[in-house]
Parts: C-alpha cells; sequence; structure tokens
C-alpha cells in the first residue's frame, strides 16, 4: 500500500514533468508507475470483492473474478502501450504540426505586414519537444535587401512569441507578378490588380511592374 501511494505521487510529477518538456520518454515512465498501481489496486479490490462476498454468501463462488480483473489490467496497459508507441513513432518520424497550431500564421502575417504579398510552403515538423517551421514570403522585388531581411527576422521574432519552442525559417522571394503556382495559392495582393500587374508584366516582356502597397492588398479582414 505504501509503495503504491509513493508511486501515484511519483507518477504524477513525472506527468507534470513530462507534459511542460513534451517528452514521450518521461511520460512513458510515468505510465509504467501508474500501471503497477493500477496492477496493485486491482488485485487488492479482486480479493476484498471474493472476501466480502464469501462473508455474505459462503456458497457464491467467486473464483472466476481474479482473472477478469487480470484481464482488464491488462488491456489498460495494452491501450497505454499503443498510445505511447504511437505517439514515439509520430516523433521519430517527424510528422507536421497539428493544422491548429498553425492555420493563424497566414491570416496574423497578413494583418500585421502589409508588405507580404504572399505567404506559401509553408511546412512544418515534430521532433520530440522540438517544433520546425519553415515558410516563404515573397515581397516587392524593389525592396532592398537589409529592408526585407529585418521584415523576415521581425515575422520570426512574431511567431515565435505564439510558438516559443518553435524554431522558424523564413525564405524570401521577391514578387513581380510572375505569379508562379506556388505563389498564387498564398497570394495577398487584390485579384484585380494581380491581374493588372500579370497583364502589365507581359505587355513589358516579362520585365517587373511596381504597385503601390496601400492599393494592392485585398482587405485582411
Amino acid at each position: 500500500l505504501v509503495s503504491a501511494l509513493v508511486n501515484i505521487f511519483v507518477s504524477r510529477h513525472l506527468f507534470k514533468v513530462g507534459k511542460e518538456t513534451d517528452s514521450v520518454a518521461l511520460r512513458a515512465d510515468a505510465w509504467h508507475l501508474r500501471t503497477d498501481v493500477y496492477t496493485s489496486a486491482g488485485v487488492m479490490v479482486g480479493l476484498l470483492i471474493i472476501w466480502l462476498v464469501g462473508l455474505a454468501w459462503p456458497g457464491l463462488d467467486l473464483r472466476w473474478l481474479d482473472p477478469v480483473v487480470a484481464i482488464l489490467v491488462a488491456l489498460m496497459i495494452l491501450r497505454t502501450a499503443w498510445n505511447l508507441t504511437r505517439e514515439s513513432t509520430q516523433d521519430l518520424l517527424d510528422v507536421s504540426l497539428p493544422e491548429e497550431d498553425i492555420d493563424w500564421i497566414p491570416g496574423f502575417v497578413a494583418q500585421r505586414w502589409p508588405d507580404v504579398r504572399s505567404l506559401h510552403h509553408l511546412r512544418t515538423r515534430k521532433a520530440g519537444p522540438n517544433r520546425f517551421l519553415d515558410l516563404h514570403l515573397v515581397v516587392d522585388d524593389q525592396m532592398k535587401v537589409g529592408e526585407a531581411h529585418a521584415l523576415g527576422d521581425e515575422i520570426v521574432a512574431a511567431i515565435k512569441e505564439q510558438l516559443p519552442e518553435a524554431r522558424v525559417q523564413v525564405h524570401l522571394e521577391p514578387c513581380d507578378y510572375g505569379c508562379a503556382d506556388a505563389c498564387l495559392s498564398g497570394c495577398m495582393v487584390d485579384p484585380a490588380l494581380r491581374e493588372a500587374g500579370r497583364a502589365e508584366r507581359t505587355e513589358r516582356g516579362g520585365r517587373s511592374v511596381q504597385r503601390p502597397t496601400e492599393d494592392r492588398r485585398t482587405n485582411p479582414n
């Protein structure tokens, strides 16, 4: 009984730290201790029920109850093992982050940085407690290198404020209204202005086209 109580407190602490650090190993250790508690509790409860029923109904045979309790505990352990294995496998395979963790990024960037014309190729992966984000930002092709670099750093810092554990990498691209399919998928330019810019670019023989920042963007709201 004392051992079970100690395991309960230790497992609770391991669960807490494992959640804070996103460590599957710590959560696995916590579940190991917790299943020991469940196993001991299952045995004690089964024996207690058999003893109490034997006092109340001496002729009633409940020897089948012990293996039933053991099977239930075993099923619970198997379920826990399956969940931990699946979670560990996902970390090993570098799965993408859940949609709810990243679907806010395009709207967030569109609202705060009107100089960004497109955001595309947003790729994510998770490896243990680490989260990695990689995205392409399209800006005016006449923007100075220093300005574009500062803009990228500002956006990275803002995203990391929302996802402190993430490592964010930004790839900057120039917008000359060439409008590749990937760029169109995250384009933030008003469609009419975009088509006008593409037409003008064609007339200029593929040379870049300038559009006023305040006129080219769609309403982010």
